[in-house]
């Protein structure tokens, strides 16, 4: 059905059309959308860029409470986040549509769809959760497209977890409103992993015309409310992968984030609508040496199994603390007390390890 010809009484009686939080109602029937930072003015019976909220007479719906797209229970190291729950596993689940329109999306079949709720395949937040519960999962995490746009649903979701003992964390673009962020991490939000896409040209070439100071606000906002935040620089062969981009990534995160918040270069391959070759393992490696000289205590490599530099290194002593292999880890060596086993220097993980054989 197109957007102009649904029917208000059509679409409200779907469990996933609710009545959307963070949103201004204009005097000529427009709202404003304060979800994410494109703030989109919406007319009646239109939907905002992300085609997830919707005018319906003057008041904001969210057409996606609970249409989950994807669900699966998943290593938390293959987000990647390598500093928080190492080897534990979250359910991780995604609805449709995403705020940016990346050309090389690896999960365009998801990011790329549009919500409709007479297709929904509704499932109630408390489901998600005793889903998690039963699998043995430790937490709860929004990811495969950016989980900003199911904002609504994550509020009730992660509260429900949070009073189960289960973390909650967003793999996000990190575009999000500062008043959407906040309450996140009121409901229970602990970790945010944020994939940083390069540098201003590229925000405005590749990615919809959009402000990448934001998503760097955002980092600054995150680790000043006492959440695990991860970066994550998807290097991109000729888009981002010049010396230049990675210095000025590297100085921003170091700004951002700190000296000791992990950031991972990870390896592009071609996907969707670019067609650029894989990324050249040796800039990869490049980035990761340019990272510690000027003074990241963690960057990893990603996307490059097995390689030496996806591990855990101590930045005092240099032993290796955490070895990784195929999205696990396979020998871990952080004291109880989360120091290195050799020198004593304190190593800044979130959570305990979690064995496999331990699910």
């Amino acid at each position: 059905m197109s957007e102009r010809r649904v029917k208000s009484g059509e679409l409200l009686q779907y469990p996933t059309v609710r009545e959307a939080l963070l949103y201004e109602k204009l005097p000529d029937g427009k709202v404003r959308c304060g979800l994410c930072e494109r703030r989109c003015l919406i007319s009646t019976s239109r939907r905002g860029f992300c085609k997830t909220r919707m005018n319906i007479e003057g008041t904001l719906y969210t057409l996606v409470y609970g249409d989950i797209s994807a669900l699966e229970s998943r290593p938390i190291e293959i987000k990647p986040f390598f500093h928080y729950w190492p080897g534990s596993t979250a359910l991780t689940f995604s609805t449709w549509s995403c705020n940016f329109r990346c050309p090389w999306c690896q999960n365009h079949s998801l990011s790329r769809g549009i919500p409709d709720p007479s297709r929904a395949s509704y499932i109630p937040p408390e489901n998600v959760v005793e889903m998690a519960i039963k699998g043995g999962d430790r937490g709860l995490c929004v990811s495969f497209t950016e989980p900003t746009l199911l904002f609504d649903y994550s509020l009730d979701a992660f509260a429900m977890g949070r009073e189960r003992g289960l973390y909650n964390c967003y793999v996000s673009n990190g575009y999000l409103t500062l008043e959407a962020l906040q309450m996140l991490a009121e409901a229970g939000l602990d970790a945010i992993k944020i994939d940083m896409k390069g540098d201003a040209e590229v925000y405005q070439n590749y990615c919809g015309g959009l402000d990448v100071e934001v998503t760097w606000r955002n980092v600054v906002v995150a680790r000043r409310m006492g959440l695990h935040v991860e970066v994550v620089n998807l290097v991109i062969t000729g888009v981002n992968d010049d010396e230049d981009c990675l210095n000025w990534v590297i100085e921003k995160h170091l700004q951002a984030a700190g000296e000791d918040a992990p950031l991972h270069f990870t390896r592009y391959y071609p996907a969707y609508k670019f067609n650029n070759p894989p990324t050249d393992i040796r800039i990869l490696e490049k980035a990761y040496r340019m990272a510690l000289q000027k003074g990241v205590l963690y960057p990893y490599l990603g996307n490059v199994s097995g390689h030496r530099y996806e591990n855990t290194y101590c930045p005092k002593c240099g032993e290796m603390l955490i070895r990784r292999l195929n999205y696990g880890v396979v020998d871990y060596k952080v004291t109880p007390a989360k120091k290195c086993f050799s020198c004593g220097e304190s190593i800044p993980i979130v959570g305990r390890f979690i064995p496999r054989s331990s699910k």
